[in-house]
């Protein structure tokens, strides 16, 4: 037998497997997952490490901003990812407030859950209030320095994090 002819046949018996592999295991029925309401309350899962938390507290902010432009989290990440595609929103009347309702709702979303204490809370809710927009965003896009041991803004208030380690 040809050599060509046998890892042709090969190749054909592979694939054959692959899509046979594929439809035993239900892959003719696939659905993608459903865009996510970011209108709908976000749970915070028990973390134990910063990054987590910190990860916790930007898709909150997400979802935040997100529900109050009437959008998905996903198209909104889209438009904050560059300067270019904040741009976009820039004309959009409602941006600043969408972007301060967002952090307010992740400082609250994290304070429900025991992750910022009270006294902080306060605190960063003036922030989000009343930094500049830019800052905001920047908060909404990584809050890891907002999280970030004792070099971060909440571990320099001390005591907030109860249970998490770095």
């Amino acid at each position: 037998m040809n050599p060509s002819r046998a890892l042709i046949g090969a190749a054909i018996a592979a694939s054959l497997a692959l899509v046979i592999t594929f439809l035993a295991l239900g892959g003719s029925s696939y659905a993608p997952a459903g865009v996510r309401d970011p209108c709908k309350p976000r749970q915070w899962q028990k973390t134990d490490d910063l990054q987590g938390t910190a990860q916790q507290f930007t898709l909150s902010a997400l979802d935040g901003t997100a529900c109050e432009l009437h959008i998905s989290r996903e198209t909104l990440v889209v438009a904050l990812a560059s300067p270019s595609g904040r741009e976009r929103f820039a004309d959009d009347p409602r941006l600043e407030d969408a972007v301060r309702a967002g952090l307010e709702r992740a400082i609250d979303d994290g304070a429900r859950a025991g992750v910022i204490s009270g006294v902080v809370a306060t605190g960063l809710r003036a922030l989000a209030r009343n930094a500049p927009v830019e800052q905001v965003i920047e908060l909404i896009r990584d809050a890891a320095p907002l999280f970030n041991g004792v070099g971060g803004l909440l571990g320099q208030l001390g005591g907030v994090l109860p249970g998490v380690s770095p």
